[in-house]
């Protein structure tokens, strides 16, 4: 990410559906991955734009795991 995008990339929490198997942790190999004890996934994100959190939830909605939530956690800049 170039420095300037950096500092208006904003920390997103996105839940989703079930446990990512290994095979589908390579899609997400940059961002943080929590495997919570109620049987959902937790994917952990600084994302610069809405454009990349489109591009994000594109790569999700083609692994076909359901979404839950999506939630900016806080404001970088």
């Amino acid at each position: 990410m170039r420095k300037d995008a950096a500092k208006k990339a904003k920390l997103y929490e996105i839940k989703v559906r079930g446990h990512l198997g290994p095979d589908r942790f390579r899609a997400f190999e940059k961002l943080t991955i929590t495997l919570e004890t109620d049987g959902k996934t937790t994917i952990a994100a600084h994302i610069a734009d809405q454009a990349a959190l489109y591009g994000l939830l594109v790569r999700i909605r083609d692994l076909g795991v359901p979404l839950l939530s999506v939630r900016c956690l806080e404001d970088m800049e």
